[in-house]
Order: structure tokens, then sequence, then C-alpha cells
């Protein structure tokens, strides 16, 4: 089962005609098909107990990005759903659930931190949605990622004291975190939950420590830690943490398809691409839904 759904996490509509297409392990095309219903149906798909059985599924429509999934592996007699997220060429930011009073409590006081008072805290905060919605839906992405990390002992966006709004990127954010995620994320990373980074200073100018999670095959956050920056916040031992979400899990396809065409294009990852990816990994792991508040349209 295909299930199409788009910027807004609503089903896709119907008067759209999406193109869904099936791929086997072997690269064999078996279905290659518009249709006219965002939940589509494939009976009898052969299964031959082997690498064939790894499927590929993308779908495309007019005027949207092609999304896909890879590997959809087909047992006999099992039903797999696969559920994919188009998102227009010419997607705009729907940040009305993004708005400073309807904001969560805790995202709130997070991002007021700092501030002299909750006035400079909103306006500073509304100049970033007004001027700079890349950069606030990418602090979206990631501040929603993070609080669906489950670590021993809380999730890293507990951990986060302050941000520095003077630094606010379309791929990450910088700011301070208590010294202890250090070693929660060192606890969880010998769980398996994340990877370290090698070479992270070459990526992240200044790092001295990174991790990547490993929950899905895109859009895992990265958690890197600056430890000469520190800063004693509230009575609070922090250190300097600049979380992101790259596109890519493995390295080597990280460095090639991401960072080197950023660097030498001048581009930045897209926190579109990211939303939209993250949405179908987690729907895909089965896990809680990726909500951040704001949708594209």
């Amino acid at each position: 089962m295909v299930n199409i759904f788009d910027g807004t996490r609503q089903p896709f509509p119907s008067k759209q005609q999406t193109l869904v297409r099936l791929i086997d392990g072997n690269q064999k095309q078996f279905a290659a098909d518009f249709h006219s219903s965002p939940n589509v149906f494939f009976q009898s798909l052969p299964v031959k107990d082997n690498l064939a059985d790894n499927w590929t599924v993308l779908v495309s429509a007019d005027g949207y990005i092609q999304a896909g999934f890879h590997p959809v592996p087909l047992k006999r007699g099992v039903s797999r759903h696969v559920d994919l997220m188009l998102i227009p060429k010419d997607a705009s930011y729907q940040f009305a659930p993004a708005k400073w009073d309807k904001l969560d409590k805790s995202l709130r006081s997070l991002f007021a931190a700092g501030a002299k008072s909750q006035a400079i805290a909103k306006d500073r905060y509304v100049d970033l949605l007004e001027n700079r919605p890349a950069s606030l839906a990418a602090l979206l992405n990631i501040t929603t990622a993070m609080a669906q990390i489950h670590l021993a002992v809380g999730t890293p966006l507990d951990y986060m004291v302050q941000l520095d709004w003077e630094t606010m990127h379309q791929d990450r954010f910088f700011g301070y975190a208590d010294s202890l995620l250090i070693d929660q994320v060192r606890h969880a990373a010998d769980a398996g939950m994340f990877a370290p980074e090698t070479g992270s200073a070459f990526f992240h100018p200044g790092a001295t420590l990174s991790w990547k999670q490993r929950a899905f095959g895109e859009a895992n956050v990265q958690l890197t830690f600056h430890e000469g920056d520190t800063k004693i916040i509230d009575g609070e031992d922090c250190v300097g943490i600049e979380p992101d979400i790259d596109y890519f899990k493995d390295l080597g396809a990280h460095a090639l398809f991401e960072v080197i065409p950023n660097t030498i294009g001048g581009g930045k990852t897209d926190p579109k691409m990211v939303y939209a990816l993250r949405w179908i990994a987690g729907r895909q792991a089965g896990v809680a839904e990726f909500n951040p508040p704001y949708t594209l349209a």
C-alpha cells in the first residue's frame, strides 16, 4: 500500500494525478502508472526470497518534488505500507501554528532564554519568522527532532539552555547546552543510538565532538559540540553546541551529495527537504510523527 501525503501532512488531493513506480532489487520496473487516489494498493507482487525483494517506491506529480523510499523489503503474505510526501516545487512555509503565542511553552521558554524581556524575545523571534523563514524552519525542524530522541534521562532538547540568535542558519543553529548532555549522548552511542562522526572539525570548524543519530536512513539529527566554548548560564556549566540535520546517514554520501555541492555552489541544506525526508523516515520506522509547528503548501 502506497499512501501519498502533501506538505500539510494530509492525504494528497485526489484531483491531482500521481505517477507511482515500483522497482525491484534487480532494478526491474514492475509498475509505472498514474493514479487519482492518495492510497494505491498493489497486489501479488513477486517475491523471490533474495535481494530482489528490496524494492524502491517512487512517486511524482506535476509541480511537485519527487519522493521515494528504499529499501522496502517484501515478504510472502505480508502487507507493507509506504507513506510518502510530495511537496510543491514552489512550496511556501505556513507558520500559523508557529506564531509566538501558539508555541509550546517549553519551546517558547527556550527561545526566550537570554533575552532581557519577553517582548525582546518575541521581537527577535518574529524577525526570524518574517525575514528569514528558512532559518526558522530549520530551527523548528531540528528542535522538533531533538525532542523526539529519548536518552537515558530526558531528550537532547531538555538539555538546551540558550540559543545564539545572531547565528541562525537554514541548515543549523548554535547555542549552549548543559554539559551533562555530552555524557548522555556518549551513553546513547554505546547503546547504538548514535555514531561518532570522524573529522567533525572539517565539517564544523571549531568542533571537538560530534555524533549522528542512527535511527533513519535519511534526515538524522547530528549533535556537534564545541568544548572550547563554555559558559556558565544560570549557574549551569554549559558547552557550545551546533545541532543540525543532514539529508544522508552515510558520511561519504553526506560529503559527496550535500557538503561538497553546498560548498561549491554556495547553497545549504534545504529545510523543506529535511521536513519531507524526516517525516517519511519516521513514518516508515513507525515512530512518533515528525510534526514541527509549520507546514508546506
